[in-house]
């Protein structure tokens, strides 16, 4: 027998294992941040709490509608079924990355057979993919969502023949569009713009197009993704301009979001974004961006290299299309680009030549180290020192409310403390508010009215803030009490002095 080992060979269940590791391993090991966890784990409790699934709220009356409610009601339904843990409330965004990781192997198979395991595996190891599988936000669950409209779409253009088969993929592909829009809205049809010009580019003569399956898939687009709209626009006057104005318009033609929107945004925001969330295979993708202007020249002239070449040009225009809606619009965040990573990962195993890629583990190995290093940083918007704060003044006293006064209100509190606790902010002196999505909850004084001598509820506000607020409490004839000293989250909230920063510490007080 030959001393030399054998190449491994890679197989789907393989695949399954090592994803996994990475999606569950360390899941519920860090604390929640603040501001995105922790909001959209707050709005899920409520709805617990409260028994209202249709209105998303941060508090008590006030509704959140910067999101469609699918990530909400994911969150929802697997706390109320694993209990109110952090590895609950980000067991939807894990999943939603093993979801991913199995559609891009269909995809594959599709078009790279012989490494539809070894892409898979790419996808899941990309450091962008494998970091945001535990991470609450809309993003991991709408690439699952979009990933599974595209791998319908292909499943049916490049697959089995059959006509069963086939209908029940391009059924898929509405399905998941229908999901997407639940998810995030207009943004979730991104990738329909690849598949209509790849539709028309790259025509196929003589292939059934299957019109009847096509109308029934656009009424099933319609029946999981419209009656929420229609039902909150009906009962909410006003929220329709707000989800078209606000929240499409506002985002994509201005910088009303504050969110890189300056005319070299994009390059700032999604270079090293797609540079290092690509790691550890950078170069690849690298490489297929610059074989791209060749390709294309090619694909251009001669229609018949188009349909030779028919999956390479789909994977280029689902990655460029919506990329460049992505820099034209002015609102711009890294993890607006994840639902494109699981083309990234197919594009960049097309470029590979020779033998399969080895030391696979490796890579397993590397994330897992990427993972662990991630636990030891000290992070800025980790609240569990704040609750720690919490207990340590109230005592056996159950909390019930804890309530910013010009302050930033931290959400993630919201699981800690339990239910049916709520979270909210308040102004002495609050201008006018928005109607959705108002900066503040209340103003001051209606909360004093409502919870003034109440030992549950907790107020909170900045060091600095403190003269002022026991100024307003005593001219509204209430008594501000002081529980404990100012304390700072982090060390650096700590002057050289050895005394909290005023800027950064907090006061925490009952209000009789």
């Amino acid at each position: 027998m030959s001393s030399i080992p054998r190449k491994f060979h890679w197989r789907a269940w393989h695949v399954l294992l090592a994803a996994s590791l990475l999606a569950l391993l360390f899941l519920g090991m860090r604390g929640l941040w603040d501001p995105d966890e922790g909001r959209y784990t707050n709005v899920a409790l409520t709805m617990l709490d409260s028994g209202n699934w249709l209105i998303p709220q941060r508090t008590d009356g006030i509704g959140h509608w910067t999101k469609p409610p699918l990530v909400y009601w994911a969150i929802a339904t697997s706390i109320a079924t694993f209990g109110a843990n952090t590895w609950a409330a980000r067991l939807p965004s894990a999943l939603a990355y093993l979801l991913c990781v199995w559609l891009v192997r269909q995809i594959s198979a599709r078009l790279i057979p012989d490494r539809r395991n070894e892409t898979a595996l790419l996808f899941a190891t990309m450091f962008m993919a494998a970091g945001a599988s535990q991470l609450i936000t809309t993003d991991f669950l709408l690439a699952a969502c979009e990933t599974l409209a595209v791998c319908g779409f292909v499943c049916a253009r490049f697959g089995d023949p059959a006509t069963w088969q086939r209908r029940g993929w391009w059924l898929a592909m509405w399905l998941g569009f229908g999901l997407a829009f639940l998810t995030k809205g207009p943004p979730g049809l991104l990738p329909a713009l690849a598949l209509i010009a790849f539709a028309l580019w790259v025509r196929e003569p003589g292939r059934p197009r299957d019109i009847p399956v096509q109308v029934v898939g656009v009424l099933l687009f319609a029946v999981v993704a419209l009656p929420w709209y229609l039902v909150v626009t009906q009962r909410t006057p006003g929220l329709l301009h707000y989800f078209t104005g606000s929240e499409v318009v506002d985002r994509v033609a201005s910088d009303v979001h504050r969110r890189n929107g300056e005319w070299y945004g994009w390059l700032l925001v999604y270079g090293p974004t797609l540079l290092i969330g690509a790691l550890p295979w950078t170069w690849y993708v690298l490489r297929w961006f610059g074989s791209l202007p060749a390709s294309f020249r090619r694909w251009w002239r001669n229609a018949a290299i188009r349909r030779a070449e028919a999956g390479d040009v789909l994977v280029a225009l689902w990655i460029l299309l919506p990329l460049l809606v992505f820099c034209l619009s002015r609102s711009r965040l890294p993890l607006y680009v994840l639902p494109l990573f699981p083309a990234l990962a197919i594009a960049a195993m097309r470029m590979r030549r020779g033998p399969a890629l080895p030391n696979w583990w490796w890579m397993v190995a590397l994330v897992i180290a990427m993972k662990v290093g991630s636990l030891l940083i000290p992070a800025t918007l980790d609240v569990r020192t704040f609750v720690g704060e919490i207990h340590k003044r109230a005592g056996d006293a159950p909390v019930k409310r804890v309530v910013f006064i010009d302050d930033t209100q931290r959400y993630a509190l919201h699981l800690y403390l339990g239910l049916p606790a709520r979270i909210e902010r308040v102004s002495m002196d609050a201008p006018p508010q928005a109607r959705f999505n108002p900066d503040f909850d209340r103003t001051a004084a209606e909360e004093l009215a409502r919870f003034r001598g109440d030992p549950g509820v907790l107020w909170v506000t900045k060091l600095r803030h403190w003269p002022q607020v026991q100024q307003w409490m005593t001219d509204h004839g209430a008594h501000a009490i002081q529980l404990g000293d100012a304390f700072a989250e982090y060390p650096q909230d700590i002057g050289k002095d050895g005394t909290p920063k005023p800027d950064d510490a907090r006061v925490m007080f009952r209000v009789e």
